[in-house]
């Protein structure tokens, strides 16, 4: 008789039990709904991660191409202001990175202060065209060789 009281305390141990009242949904009829607008839609579709990786700090390499060649946050900030905000007023996100890579035959590796810009908008032909400006505008402006790009497919919610 023990045995068979552990049993039954067991699987009513082990097994969910509800009590609904008339007219009370049960929870898993219930669903979330997410409210948004034509610009943030609730889901979307055809989006995608874009971060871009932008040295700020002082560069320090082996011979010539050692470089003092440090960005204030003034700068930056007016940077993002003059060529970024514009074309993705919506928003983005800033980090603080340290970043490090090794020329071939280089002794060290060069290192880097570094700011990763992340912006999540749709894939299309003018966005993309939106990452290349800033892109170029950061080259020209700081003189720096490249500005890494990388971009992931995304679902997003808002």
């Amino acid at each position: 008789m023990k045995r068979f009281a552990v049993l039954i305390a067991l699987a009513l141990a082990t097994t969910g039990c509800t009590t609904l009242s008339a007219g009370t949904p049960a929870a898993s009829s219930a669903t979330a709904t997410l409210q948004g607008d034509a610009a943030r839609p609730a889901n979307a579709n055809g989006w995608v991660r874009s971060e871009l990786y932008f040295g700020v700090g002082e560069e320090r390499g082996a011979g010539e191409r050692e470089q003092a060649n440090t960005i204030s946050d003034a700068q930056w900030r007016a940077f993002l202001d003059k060529e970024v905000t514009p074309r993705f007023p919506d928003g983005l996100t800033v980090f603080d990175a340290y970043g490090q890579w090794l020329f071939r035959g280089d002794p060290e590796p060069n290192r880097l202060r570094t700011k990763v810009l992340v912006v999540l908008h749709e894939d299309s032909p003018q966005r993309r065209a939106d990452i290349e400006a800033i892109r170029l505008a950061w080259k020209t402006a700081t003189k720096h060789q490249s500005v890494l790009w990388s971009r992931q497919p995304v679902e997003v919610s808002f």
